[in-house]
């Protein structure tokens, strides 16, 4: 695969955003299991969850960003 192919850009585009929004989530989730008092194991679950649900939802919106821009030459 070429280094400035498209679905590189596309893949790149999706793994940054994951990891942006896996840290954003990982804190979001731990301030709000904080916040309200989740109990027990329950506290590693939801900041699970909202790690990945977090994740998942900016590395789509970056991936789809890198989608609609590979096609431009600046």
């Amino acid at each position: 695969m070429a280094r400035d192919s498209c679905m590189a850009r596309i893949a790149a585009g999706a793994a940054v955003g994951g990891a942006v929004g896996g840290a954003v989530g990982a804190v979001y989730g731990t301030y709000e299991a904080i916040r309200y008092k989740v109990p027990g194991l329950l506290k590693i679950r939801h900041i699970g969850r909202t790690t990945l649900g977090s994740a998942a939802v900016f590395g789509l919106f970056l991936g789809a960003g890198s989608l609609i821009h590979c096609g431009k030459s600046y």
